[in-house]
């Protein structure tokens, strides 16, 4: 049995199906804190897509990319804070979550260049300061990779 070469809409199709089942098993296997740096690559990832879809004009490209920017911080990163025994740090943290919400918004509205990389920055700062909290080695890793 041989399979044919896939091309086009079918190839992109395989491999979405490919990323997916990989990005399932990783997720069903990941450590609570690794969920939450799941969570921020996926928020980045989702960010980065919008600077693209921003950068060519397309507006229904960069909306769907930044709700699901906002979904990701919203739904995940800042409910998943433990407001109950995180005190000051915990408010904080959902206050930054909250100001990263609203940039993206505003990002959104105003196809704004700025709003959109701030937005990122913020994120970008907190998810390497949970990387190094959380996993200190494979920050120094990572960092070492792409540094």
């Amino acid at each position: 049995m041989t399979y044919s070469s896939a091309r086009g809409p079918r190839r992109q199709h395989a491999v979405n199906a490919y990323a997916n089942i990989g990005l399932e098993t990783e997720v069903f296997s990941a450590s609570p804190e690794h969920l939450i740096t799941l969570l921020f690559n996926g928020a980045q990832a989702a960010i980065l897509k919008a600077r693209l879809h921003m950068e060519s004009g397309n507006i229904e490209g960069r909306g769907l990319a930044i709700s699901k920017a906002i979904d990701i911080v919203d739904s995940g990163l800042k409910a998943s804070v433990d407001r109950e025994s995180g005190g000051e740090l915990a408010t904080n943290l959902v206050a930054s979550y909250e100001l990263i919400i609203r940039n993206l918004l505003l990002a959104n509205l105003n196809a704004d260049l700025d709003k959109l990389a701030l937005a990122e920055q913020l994120l970008v700062n907190i998810g390497s300061a949970w990387r190094e909290a959380t996993d200190p080695v494979r920050t120094e890793l990572f960092t070492e990779k792409t540094g």
